[in-house]
């Protein structure tokens, strides 16, 4: 029997990417988003992630038609940028809505029936901006912190029941993701220019990233996994930044992000 998977956010980018690679390895692959269409060997539901009874009606409608899921890709996210001081609390509200609590909501959603089969895997997408946090993209990195967070939490807590959770930490990747996201300048004659500056060079980064056609490579292996790792770095030279956050002190790390930005 094929292995049924839930995957949010799967219209571009690296949730496209990893359907299809999924599809391509024997899934049946649910896509879950706002827009999106039916593509070859991959279902599309229309359903927003801030929205738990659509996404509980989402996955009822995947168990009614499969009897089963197997795996959940919570990929469904957006980024904001600006000054923390100017920028708007709905704005805020809003990414952690997404990127967040909409992990949160499909998690619970899923769970009842993975507990009940007694297997399960649960992958997160998170980011290395989790880790290393950037000057002028706080709360985009504030999700994905705390989006690590819950992960090793909900590790433990279903580990009895056979489910395995991890997270995918991207570092920057070349899609869509960086036309979409909301800039705020708000600031800027008291910023100066460390505010353009900063999201200039982010944005630079992610247009000259890895595709995501890599990170979709290791969501599937997280995927195919007995044991996941719990943290998942992409990217040779993330992993080195990672480690490097893990052994230097932490106010030297957040110095060198400075600089990098600056």
């Amino acid at each position: 029997m094929k292995r049924v998977c839930i995957l949010t956010g799967g219209s571009s980018g690296i949730g496209k990417a990893t359907a299809e690679l999924l599809a391509q390895n024997g899934y049946t692959v649910y896509e879950l988003s706002r827009g999106g269409s039916d593509a070859d060997h991959i279902r599309h539901i229309t359903a927003d992630v801030t929205d738990a009874p659509q996404i509980r009606a989402a996955v009822s409608q995947v168990l009614g038609e499969q009897g089963q899921i197997d795996l959940l890709v919570c990929n469904a996210g957006f980024g904001i940028s600006g000054a923390v001081e100017f920028t708007d609390p709905s704005d805020a509200y809003a990414q952690l809505n997404v990127n967040f609590f909409g992990a949160l909501h499909c998690i619970q959603a899923v769970l009842p029936s993975m507990r009940a089969q007694k297997k399960g895997h649960i992958v997160l997408v998170s980011s290395v901006a989790a880790p290393i946090a950037i000057p002028f993209q706080a709360f985009y990195s504030a999700t994905k912190s705390a989006t690590n967070a819950l992960m090793f939490s909900l590790r433990n807590e279903v580990k009895p029941f056979g489910v395995k959770v991890c997270a995918v930490m991207p570092g920057d990747v070349k899609t869509g993701f960086t036309a979409a996201r909301k800039k705020s300048l708000a600031g800027g004659d008291v910023y100066g220019s460390a505010l353009e500056h900063a999201v200039a060079v982010m944005e630079h980064d992610e247009q000259n990233g890895m595709p995501p056609s890599l990170v979709a490579k290791a969501i599937v292996h997280a995927a195919n996994e007995k044991n996941p790792r719990a943290l998942r770095t992409v990217g040779a030279q993330y992993k080195i930044f990672v480690a490097l956050a893990k052994f230097l002190p932490v106010s030297w790390t957040n110095a060198l992000v400075g600089m990098i930005y600056k």
